[in-house]
């Protein structure tokens, strides 16, 4: 009886601490590790996340089952089961943070956040985890590898369409030719922001918030632009035009003052890469150029274009610069005789 009496003892001591160490300990280590501001402090917390609960519990089952002295094999089995559910949180643990220091490097290096790279990580972690697990509880891992290696076979020849979009991500992420934030087009006209590569599919936001999901093994094989390579910066081209009695190098003057002023507002990093314009042709009622503008990425050009268009059409009008509408003569005839050419726009 007094065993007995122990045994409930031990395990609520087990779940106080559990309780203790997940309630006041945990959160005081959160507050720590943000105070000091360790790096990768954010993923060892999730990753430690109810496991001083369940590590106190399992120690509170443990010191039970050896103050109860059972008989020795039903001890041997439970104490087996405790050791299982105890390594299995250790390798979850392990697993947890080699995902999320995969991530955070990525994220240094490239900038770059795929899940697939993550999940392959953890996956990786668990599946050594579960072999040391078994060898550590006397199963014989060859004999098991040899069949999963056999069953693995005849798994990847049914699973050949879900293996192929595995390793076209991989291959995308390693290769270099897209990663998460970059700004791609696609040849059959959808482009967005590309969010996450997964094992399966790569998901690409619209500007207007809509979602595409595009299987990883049809985006290895799609031509695609990928705005954001080889550098994010990219040259916003305008087409303007003016009057033909407009002196050419005053317009260019202007034109060129006002691109710097829309550099200072949307991309003053880049003001050193002046912005220039080029003349290209005499039109049917104007001598047009192109305006070329340095921006730092595709999605910022919709705003210079705004701010350029806006300022120019201001500044021509103070400094008689005129743009020109198109203008046809239509010549009108009454038997015979020419009455004259009539100007209307067109």
């Amino acid at each position: 009886m007094m065993r007995l009496i122990l045994s409930l003892v031990f395990i609520l001591l087990g779940l106080l601490g559990g309780v203790i160490s997940e309630k006041i300990l945990f959160e005081k280590l959160k507050k720590f590790v943000v105070w000091k501001k360790i790096p990768g402090s954010q993923i060892l917390i999730q990753s430690l996340h109810r496991m001083p609960f369940i590590w106190s519990v399992l120690a509170g089952l443990y010191g039970a089952i050896i103050i109860n002295r059972a008989e020795p094999e039903i001890a041997d089995v439970l104490k087996k089961i405790l050791t299982i559910v105890f390594l299995y949180s250790v390798t979850l643990v392990l697993a947890r943070l080699t995902a999320g220091f995969v991530n955070l490097y990525l994220r240094r290096t490239d900038g770059l956040s795929a899940s697939l790279l993550s999940n392959l990580a953890k996956v990786s972690v668990i599946t050594l985890g579960t072999l040391i697990l078994l060898q550590t509880i006397g199963v014989e891992i060859t004999p098991l590898v040899t069949t999963l290696g056999v069953g693995g076979i005849a798994v990847g020849l049914a699973l050949q369409d879900t293996l192929a979009n595995l390793f076209s991500g991989f291959y995308l992420i390693v290769s270099n030719q897209v990663k998460t934030g970059d700004y791609v087009k696609l040849e059959d006209k959808y482009e967005g922001y590309i969010t996450d590569i997964t094992w399966r599919n790569t998901t690409i936001k619209e500007l207007n918030n809509n979602v595409i999901i595009v299987p990883n093994s049809k985006l290895s094989t799609l031509i695609f632009t990928n705005y954001h390579l080889p550098v994010k910066e990219i040259t916003l081209t305008m087409k303007v035009g003016v009057g033909y009695d407009s002196d050419l190098d005053e317009v260019e003057r202007v034109t060129v003052e006002v691109a710097k002023e829309v550099m200072r507002e949307v991309a003053p990093e880049l003001i050193k890469n002046e912005p220039f314009i080029r003349f290209q042709n005499f039109g049917d009622s104007s001598i047009d150029f192109m305006v070329y503008i340095r921006v730092n990425e595709f999605f910022d050009q919709r705003m210079a274009r705004h701010i350029f268009i806006k300022k120019l059409h201001k500044r021509y009008q103070q400094e008689g610069i005129t743009i020109p509408f198109p203008i046809r003569e239509l010549y009108m005839q009454d038997n015979g005789r020419n009455n004259g050419a009539l100007k209307v726009g067109s």
